[in-house]
């Protein structure tokens, strides 16, 4: 592993548990046990910093995802992987995850990636399973978009309330009315 890519490790931990907000790269160094010198090194800057993050985290994710996507045969069933996936990670991801996206919506350079990721990118990723799924066209484009919509609130519901049973029937019952099964109640 590079120096570059172990500072981007302790980075990513470091923010997932004091969160992002205007954290200066004094103030993150610290916490490291580096300098800021160290940072500006390897990233050039807080923002370019920030991307990084956010790159790293984006391509882990999608990666899971393909990587359920090849193993699994039923697209539901690489679905309700993926959600398990996310959800045991809900606790350290999702308020960052959160905090990032409040700074992609409000239009910040470094975020570029992040806002065309936090939409196309999923679109693209959860058309695939509906085409897989039979879906065609733009009813796997629309049933993508849905799916993103009620997982997102489902992720923000079980961030802020640590409920996690009520999170996973929320998804089973989504996955269910989707396919056509019966609902869990």
């Amino acid at each position: 592993m590079s120096a570059r890519q172990d500072l981007l490790d302790r980075v990513l931990t470091w923010f997932v548990e004091n969160g992002v907000g205007d954290t200066s790269l004094r103030t993150l160094a610290a916490g490291l046990g580096t300098s800021h010198r160290m940072l500006i090194y390897h990233f050039g800057s807080r923002d370019r910093l920030l991307g990084a993050v956010v790159e790293q985290v984006e391509r882990h994710e999608r990666a899971v995802l393909e990587q359920l996507l090849e193993e699994q045969d039923d697209p539901a069933a690489a679905a309700m992987a993926f959600w398990g996936h996310v959800a045991d990670t809900a606790g350290t991801f999702a308020p960052l995850f959160f905090e990032l996206s409040g700074q992609a919506m409000q239009g910040k350079e470094w975020a570029a990636p992040l806002r065309e990721w936090l939409v196309e990118g999923w679109i693209e990723a959860l058309g695939e399973l509906y085409r897989r799924a039979g879906l065609k066209g733009d009813a796997a484009e629309r049933t993508a978009r849905l799916t993103l919509a009620m997982a997102r609130g489902v992720l923000f519901d079980l961030a802020l309330t640590g409920d996690r049973a009520t999170a996973d029937a929320a998804v089973a019952n989504f996955t269910a009315l989707l396919t056509g099964a019966e609902g869990s109640g």
